[in-house]
């Protein structure tokens, strides 16, 4: 279904979904009941840059709610019910949409790309020519440059079916841009699911060899944004990371998590780990050595106060996991103010400077080639 995105609109689905309650011996007849399931889709204009319109897209599957913008390729926010069915935000965000496009924020939300995480140094080298790029994170590239994707505005549709509300988004970036070569043209679609899932999808193609590397960067609080996350508990699927130097550029080692603080294969409390590793995290967990098509449960997160749990999959090679260390005394949402460990990242992503570390899975996409790349986040409770 298109929906025109010149006013604003509502999309209720109601959707009949029916189950049999298995009959005792007295019974010769299955007694059928009907639960009604209501999905909805809201699209609201709240801003406009030249002749660019900017949307926010409200998707609710009944149960949670997420909202999200075509400046940026942005989730702006993720309300989701505790153990009591208490619905909070659990999304490091701003009061509104326009916020965003004046209110400085370390990627609250966002679409990062063309190249997510750091480039060393700025440069690097592709079919043997030299390519130099904006410094904006010390002497290193952060997240695509001095206006990536997270400032750009994205031609959007929203979109629906019997169990999923979506938006699907484009964007053109093109040659020379923040000093990547060729014409890249990226489609993302962002997926509310009927049982709580935050599905991400992207692809890409180019008309000239590149580099590619797309995240979400959405910063999690399942307290509610009510403290730091260090009470939270985190089990990895991931036996190895890549450590860091003084810049967190990678060093091009790859190392076994065993013995160390990046050891979360069996469930760890953030905050010890935390201390342990001395400050905090701001590593590539590493997923898989190669890369495939192969969706993986990456990482489980729960919030033992509040009984909220979110399950991370993913298609890619690594996570990038943050800890929202250079957080501080931010003006956030709802008049709160976000501190140190506020937060915590889980970007799906190809390895941090990958294009400089030939042992790293690469991050070079060709002329007939596609980028592919899939999160899923999947919310839950325990009580």
């Amino acid at each position: 279904m298109k929906l025109s995105q010149s006013s604003h609109l509502v999309l209720a689905i109601l959707l009949l979904a029916s189950f049999a309650c298995q009959p005792n011996s007295n019974q010769k007849e299955k007694t059928v009941i009907k639960k009604e399931v209501k999905l909805m889709l809201k699209v609201e204009k709240v801003a406009q840059i030249l002749d660019q319109e900017i949307f926010k897209y409200s998707l609710d599957n009944g149960t949670m709610q997420v909202e999200m913008s075509n400046y940026g390729g942005l989730i702006s926010r993720i309300s989701v019910p505790d153990k009591d069915g208490n619905i909070e935000n659990i999304a490091l965000t701003l009061d509104s949409i326009p916020e965003f496009l004046t209110k400085p924020n370390p990627f609250f939300g966002a679409t990062a790309g063309r190249v997510a995480n750091r480039i060393g140094g700025a440069k690097f080298q592709l079919n043997g020519k030299n390519y130099s790029l904006a410094a904006n994170n010390g002497p290193n590239t952060l997240h695509g440059g001095l206006e990536g994707f997270n400032k750009k505005v994205w031609k959007s549709e929203p979109y629906s079916n019997d169990s999923i509300l979506g938006v699907k988004m484009t964007y053109l970036s093109v040659d020379g841009e923040e000093g990547f070569p060729g014409n890249l043209t990226t489609t993302l679609w962002m997926e509310l699911t009927l049982d709580n899932a935050l599905r991400i999808r992207f692809e890409s193609e180019t008309d000239q060899p590149t580099i590619v590397n797309l995240t979400n960067h959405t910063y999690f609080n399942l307290s509610g944004i009510s403290g730091p996350v260090t009470d939270h508990v985190f089990q990895f699927n991931a036996d190895a990371y890549t450590p860091v130097d003084e810049g967190l550029i990678p060093t091009g080692e790859i190392k076994d998590v065993t013995g160390t603080p990046f050891d979360f294969r069996q469930p760890k409390v953030l905050g010890d780990q935390i201390t342990a590793n001395q400050g905090g995290f701001d590593h590539n967990m590493v997923m898989k050595r190669e890369k495939s098509s192969e969706m993986i449960h990456f990482v489980k997160v729960v919030h033992p106060t509040s009984g909220r749990t979110m399950d991370m999959y993913s298609d890619n090679v690594g996570v990038q996991f943050y800890t929202a260390n250079f957080l501080a005394d931010f003006a956030g949402a709802d008049g709160k103010t976000y501190d140190k460990h506020w937060g915590f990242c889980l970007e799906s992503q190809n390895w941090p400077d990958a294009v400089n570390k030939p042992n790293f899975p690469s991050p070079v996409l060709n002329p007939g080639e596609k980028y592919s790349h899939i999160i899923e986040y999947k919310f839950g409770v325990e009580k």
